[in-house]
């Protein structure tokens, strides 16, 4: 495979606060990179550097010459765009082609009115649109920086079955770790300002990971014990080692430096116990609630048990947000009652996010909510507490408008958790949590007492925590599901088989051959085996070009060559697209 891309030596800080130094890595035709990192640790800052967004203090960043690259940032702008379909097409040419191709995009995403107003769409909407405008752009690579944040599952699992047939190059930042496992076949990871690259999927990963540490912490502790020696020596008085060898000294110096290495990895501590909770949840009663035409609930009725964990999935737009709420009173049903028993305490950690004073420091935040806090086995002062929540005394005395988005979804999380609930409402948590915080938070959920109610995005998430699925098709409708979210959707496609068995079987009786619409006709079976021959020339002929580009040396008609790249790059996207449409007939 030709190379693509060459990252050497990338460093970048802000500050005194590095993030990252000498990073280097390299990517060929057809890799799929999936970036992980702790929050605050520089992904997203890596990517823009790489998508020329913003520079690095030093090191360099090497395209092949004539690549296309599209990139998706996690908050879209459109500019003056005053219509869905002209926001989606901003950076794609204006041929017929794209027009249709971009139609096709918008329908398969779900997006309302292409000649609608994007200004008033919610996230997952303006997410959407931003995607269809990167794929428009036919990029030799795709640069994605937390794709499936605010996206439903259904487009979510579109993506990710795009991205794994397509041939397209692939730089990603996601916390989903299904998406990552499934699409990405190399893990970057960010870690101790530096980079370290795993050759397999998320899976392999982890392992590694795990044994990466483990080898850190045993170099780190036998430097220790190596370093009471050698500080034994340098204590003694300077006329008794005048004499002694310089590089002892130096080496006693790069010991010390070793001996500072982690001997364990710190993480949020999340063992908060839930208060008591009795054997009267709470009990929804004939509840109905519509907004105009729209209906979020018609005629529901349920009783919540003790220990009972639910996730809530469906579509965006379709009230998940606004079915938690009403649960807290927060908003009021149209009719029907809900019945709350006297000793839940909820937690409600919201999408929106913590509505603290942004001009007020992090720990007078926490003390004006409490001067102390009960976690069921112990008491913690404020500073105490949001050290836990990895808040540095110096990170503390932070603005809350200055925090990032995982700082502020931990903040969120500290406040929520010092109340001591034991029914905890979580409407769309893992948006800005990082991986290994996310890990943990499972498994706190895991072994929590109390009651859980989850709405999430993240398949792997409800998997490993939900008992059952409350899944709101629309229309007022919830469906109650026994399983996780896996189990939902093997029940689904065993539920569409029989149906396309039995489609098959009435359209074999009732309908002429000619009318069979889902196999390739004649004329499209030998263009698609053309298109197979096509592709495979363009392939050869763009791989030839790059070649030359990439040897260094001096090219005639370099000009002439580059504009029939372009020409090549072109042609190559339409053929590759038709010949997934027509495979999908085959």
């Amino acid at each position: 495979m030709a190379s693509i891309l060459q990252i050497e030596n990338l460093t970048k800080s802000y500050g005194d606060r590095m993030l990252f130094a000498d990073v280097t890595f390299g990517m060929e035709e057809g890799d799929k990179i999936g970036v992980v990192a702790r929050n605050g640790t520089g992904k997203s800052t890596l990517l823009r550097i790489i998508c020329d967004r913003e520079s690095a203090d030093s090191g360099n960043v090497t395209w092949r010459l004539g690549t296309k690259v599209g990139f998706l940032e996690q908050t879209p702008d459109f500019g003056t765009a005053r219509t869905i379909k002209e926001a989606a097409m901003q950076h794609a040419e204006p041929t017929v082609e794209n027009e249709l191709e971009c139609e096709r995009l918008l329908s398969q995403l779900q997006l309302p009115d292409a000649a609608a107003s994007p200004d008033h769409l919610s996230g997952g909407q303006r997410k959407r649109i931003a995607l269809v405008r990167t794929l428009l752009q036919h990029p030799d690579m795709i640069v994605l920086d937390e794709p499936t944040n605010h996206l439903d599952i259904d487009v979510i699992e579109w993506l990710e079955d795009w991205l794994r047939r397509s041939r397209v190059t692939l730089l990603m930042v996601t916390h989903d770790r299904y998406f990552l496992d499934r699409v990405c076949s190399r893990i970057l990871e960010l870690d101790d300002h530096t980079a370290y690259l795993y050759d397999g999927n998320y899976d392999y990963f982890l392992r590694r990971r795990a044994e990466r540490i483990e080898a850190q912490a045993a170099e780190a502790a036998r430097a220790r014990n190596l370093l009471r020696k050698e500080q034994d020596w340098m204590n003694r008085q300077p006329q008794a080692r005048a004499g002694k060898a310089r590089y002892r000294i130096e080496q006693y110096y790069g010991l010390k430096e070793r001996a500072r290495g982690r001997a364990t990895e710190r993480n949020v501590t999340l063992d908060t116990r839930s208060s008591r909770i009795g054997s009267k949840i709470f009990e929804a009663e004939h509840i109905s609630k519509r907004f105009g035409d729209k209906v979020i609930l018609n005629d529901f009725s349920y009783t919540f048990a003790r220990g009972e964990k639910v996730g809530i999935v469906g579509p965006n737009g379709v009230g998940k947000s606004t079915f938690i709420k009403m649960l807290q009173g927060l908003v009021e049903a149209d009719s029907g009652t809900w019945n709350v028993g006297e000793t839940v305490r909820f937690g409600y950690y919201s999408q929106d996010g913590i509505s603290f004073d942004s001009n007020k420091r992090v720990v007078d935040a926490v003390t004006e909510i409490a001067e102390e806090i009960d976690n069921g086995s112990g008491n913690f002062a404020p500073m105490q507490w949001l050290q836990r929540f990895l808040f540095s005394p110096a990170d503390q005395q932070k603005y809350i408008a200055t925090l990032s988005g995982g700082e502020r979804c931990r903040l969120h999380l500290a406040t929520v958790l010092m109340k001591r609930p034991n029914f905890l409402i979580l409407d769309e948590p893992t948006n800005d949590l990082d991986i290994m915080t996310l890990g943990i938070l499972e498994e706190y959920l895991a072994e929590f007492e109390g009651c859980v109610m989850v709405i999430s995005h993240d398949r792997y998430f409800l998997d490993n925590i939900v008992d059952h699925i409350f899944v709101m098709q629309g229309a007022g409708t919830v469906k109650d599901f026994p399983g996780n979210y896996s189990d939902y959707r093997d029940w689904l496609k065993q539920q569409a088989r029989p149906a396309a068995a039995d489609n098959g079987t009435r359209a074999k009786a009732e309908k002429p051959r000619t009318e069979r619409k889902e196999k390739l006709s004649f004329k499209e079976r030998k263009e698609f085996e053309e298109l197979e021959k096509e592709i495979e020339a363009l392939t050869a002929e763009k791989e030839s070009l790059a070649a030359v580009f990439a040897s260094g040396d001096s090219i005639e008609g370099i000009a002439d060559l580059a504009a029939r790249y372009a020409t090549v790059q072109e042609e190559l996207d339409l053929k590759e697209l038709r010949w997934l449409e027509l495979s999908e007939k085959a």
